[in-house]
């Protein structure tokens, strides 16, 4: 069964994070709409590599250019026929909260229980909607107190896993990266 996923983007999400998914849930078979506002398709953001070597947190460094494919203005009139969110972290998350029409968009995910993907930081955006009220939420450890502070409950997972709560699918890091995939794809599926 194939979904039509919209992904919101912003210069410097992971790039792993970003990348990975929208590949990989098109091999699924689904359709992913990659959007940034203020960008039109055809344009690219900027992504980041985090990495963990060592230090008391991760290291960033200049990524790929990621081509999106949608224009974030049209998308706006077509949530309807969306059937699930993908959310990057990285730095990204960390601003695109701060838009109204970012949080418009998560709030119809949310309200209409549609499958939503976070990583890492991702979550932010889950939080600044006020989608975390008494709902368990993973995230980059960082973010946690987040998580927290919105009236959720922060989920600590190993790497190489991931939490799902309802229609959320959340993760850590890009360690996390198959699990979380693989789950939001059985809550698309069901």
């Amino acid at each position: 069964m194939s979904k039509k996923l919209l992904m919101l983007c912003g210069d410097f999400m992971e790039d792993y994070e970003t990348m990975v998914p929208f590949v990989a849930l098109q091999c699924l078979g689904h359709k992913v709409i990659a959007v940034c506002k203020g960008k039109k398709s055809g344009e690219t953001v900027k992504t980041s590599v985090h990495d963990f070597e060592g230090q008391q947190t991760y290291s960033e460094k200049v990524g790929h250019n990621f081509w999106l494919n949608g224009n974030f203005n049209e998308v706006l009139n077509e949530l309807d026929s969306f059937d699930g969110l993908v959310i990057p972290g990285g730095r990204a998350p960390e601003y695109i909260r701060l838009e109204k029409e970012v949080i418009t968009i998560t709030k119809h995910f949310l309200e209409n229980n549609k499958p939503i993907a976070v990583i890492c930081h991702g979550p932010l955006v889950l939080v600044a909607a006020g989608g975390l009220k008494g709902r368990e939420c993973s995230a980059y450890p960082a973010c946690g107190p987040d998580v927290t502070l919105s009236g959720g409950k922060y989920i600590k997972v190993e790497s190489g896993q991931s939490h799902v709560e309802g229609n959320i699918v959340s993760a850590p890091d890009w360690t996390c990266m198959v699990p979380w995939i693989q789950n939001y794809h059985k809550l698309l599926t069901k």
